[in-house]
């Protein structure tokens, strides 16, 4: 398992992505450079946010015009994985500025008359994005935010109000006092008496020099280490935002005071509202991917020029141990099972549930996007476990020397919540399941199972399509006999939520094994082992759920045991090549060169 050896072509193709030119990739790579993957010893966390934002502006200015990268889902992935890979903090403060701050922005008030200047300040790098969109004291604040904008007709303007300090946005990215920012915030419009359901407002919240205006109050947060930025707290107190600032989206109000929104009521407003959740969930996929890969060559280059002193086998290479060169392996395959994911994802596609999507209950995602909604639960689901592996068989190093892999393990921890939490999207997922709200349920082959190759993808494929139909029967039938005895809606569902993520995440695992597995038969030759192993490690980590559904027989640890030991044999002399391919920038990989100092 050497350092030394030459990418696989094919491999390096999948990883670099397909529609993404040699001109953008160097284009990209000059938006972050090589310097952005560390920062100086003994920064202070103000200074080292300070830097950031620098970083940020650099890349905004070196890369391709935000309009062109909003459209152009492969080079805005690619640009956030650079980032991500190079400093988990850039990236998210990146993806806040396109994505949900200048985003909003260019989808509901392009054709309009539309925050011109503030559009113009952050596509200039003038200015940095924030979202104010969730509330620090109740729990689902996307379905009904309780911060209001009200219409003042005579002074044609907004008023945004935050009513009490459970209303206060937060998490935001707006505490460094030197700094401008302009924020999507995520208010409930309310006019004429009556609620008219969520729409965006482009607010700037602090201006040239970082000075705030009057109406916002910005409580800086404790310094954190998870995932560094400025995190703060915003206050909005009878905040005047000119009409311009609603990104109303063909919505108006009148000069009779009329109220119109071609959307719909409140319930359509608020799944339009949320709308911007597809280029994110593309991105945390992606980044996911990205973030993986970058883990898996970290582990391969701590452990495969490595020895050990166990007198076993004193002076054999680490890498010669089963567990590590498992961990190993598996790690890559999960890099390239992650990356046919995001290849996926950013493939022009009609969404699988756009304004006549499932009905939610806990989230508006699902509505706007299911199957995307639950890539994104599985993407960084996979990532965090594999990262957290990676960081264990590193040892010492892995924690101590380096902040890489802490950082990109506190990312995709982050981006479990983030971005829409993970279990809440699932229960949505369960919820439309049990009532085949916009779902089907996968068919099954005719026949007897097989189980002669469970590294087979018509195996494994059977496997997991089987587990999710008697997931979701089983769902269905209970949710349906506690209606049956009287029960409402949350006490049907609450003695049943453990049973409901299961079973969303039995559809979110067939979904990622049914991409994997056109990957092999599409792919590269030497993608096959490794998607074979990943789906190894997926029926090793469900083999009680597979179990106890009845769908696998006694005995399967053992027999993926054994398949996984044959496919580590084919896959350990090209470990070095598969490592390669990943196409990690050397900064990555180096190795601590502290211990070089004099």
């Amino acid at each position: 398992m050497g350092t030394d050896s030459l990418p696989d072509p094919d491999l390096l193709r999948l990883v670099r992505g397909a529609g993404l030119s040699a001109k953008t990739r160097a284009r990209l790579e000059e938006a972050v450079p090589g310097e952005f993957f560390a920062y100086p010893d003994g920064l202070a966390a103000a200074d080292r946010h300070a830097l950031t934002y620098r970083r940020l502006r650099h890349a905004g200015l070196a890369a391709p015009p935000a309009p062109e990268l909003m459209d152009d889902p492969p080079a805005l992935c690619a640009l956030l994985e650079r980032a991500a890979i190079a400093d988990p903090g850039l990236f998210h403060v990146m993806l806040l500025h396109y994505t949900l701050a200048l985003g909003p922005i260019l989808r509901f008030g392009a054709e309009r008359e539309g925050p011109r200047a503030a559009r113009d300040a952050l596509e200039s790098m003038e200015a940095f994005g924030a979202l104010l969109m969730t509330e620090v004291g109740r729990s689902n604040s996307h379905l009904a935010p309780r911060t209001l904008a009200r219409y003042d007709a005579a002074a044609r303007e907004f008023v945004l109000t935050t009513p009490d300090d459970q209303a206060v946005k937060f998490p935001t990215n707006t505490a460094h006092p030197d700094l401008p920012k302009i924020a999507a915030v995520y208010a409930t419009l309310e006019h004429g008496g009556r609620e008219h359901g969520t729409f965006v407002f482009a607010v700037p919240l602090r201006g040239a020099g970082g000075a705030v205006p009057a109406g916002v109050e910005i409580v800086p947060a404790p310094d954190t280490t998870g995932l560094m930025v400025d995190y703060a707290a915003v206050r909005l107190a009878d905040l005047r935002v000119p009409y311009e600032a609603w990104l109303r989206d063909g919505a108006e109000i009148g000069p009779d005071g009329a109220f119109h929104d071609p959307v719909g009521g409140p319930v359509e407003r608020l799944t339009r509202s949320m709308s911007i959740g597809p280029p994110v969930w593309r991105a945390v996929v992606s980044v996911s991917a990205a973030i993986t890969r970058a883990a898996a060559g970290i582990l391969h280059a701590h452990a495969s020029a490595r020895v050990t002193l166990g007198r076993l086998a004193p002076l054999r290479p680490l890498t010669d141990y089963r567990n590590v060169q498992e961990a190993v392996l598996g790690a890559l395959a999960s890099a390239y099972a992650l990356t046919t994911v995001a290849e996926h994802v950013k493939r022009p596609r009609e969404a699988a549930a756009g304004p006549g999507g499932p009905a939610t209950a806990w989230a508006p995602w699902s509505a706007v996007d299911r199957d995307l909604a639950l890539l994104k639960v599985a993407a960084t689901t996979e990532a965090q476990e594999t990262v957290s592996r990676c960081r264990v068989h590193s040892g010492a190093p892995g924690f101590a020397a380096v902040d890489r892999l802490n950082a990109y393990r506190g990312l995709a921890h982050a981006y479990m919540n983030a971005g829409g939490d993970n279990e809440l999207i699932l229960f949505d997922t369960a919820r439309a399941m049990a009532d085949l709200d916009r779902y089907e349920p996968p068919d099954l082959p005719a026949g007897p199972p097989e189980e002669d190759d469970l590294a087979s993808p018509a195996v494994w494929l059977r496997l997991a399509r089987d587990c999710e139909l008697r997931l979701q029967r089983r769902l269905s039938g209970r949710i349906e006999a506690a209606r049956a005895a009287g029960h409402d809606g949350f006490e049907a569902w609450n003695d049943n939520l453990a049973l409901a993520a299961r079973t969303a995440r039995a559809c979110a695992d067939r979904t990622v094994l049914e991409i994997v597995a056109a990957a092999v038969d599409a792919g590269p030759a030497a993608l096959r082992p490794l998607l074979s192993l990943y789906a190894l490690g997926w029926l090793d980590r469900q083999a009680g759920v597979l179990l106890d559904e009845g769908v696998a027989a006694p005995g399967l640890l053992e027999r993926v045991a054994a398949r996984r030991r044959e496919l580590c044999d084919i896959l350990a002399p090209d470990a070095g090549a598969l490592a390669a391919a990943l196409d990690l920038p050397a900064q990555v990989t180096a190795p601590t060169a502290f211990v070089e100092r004099r």
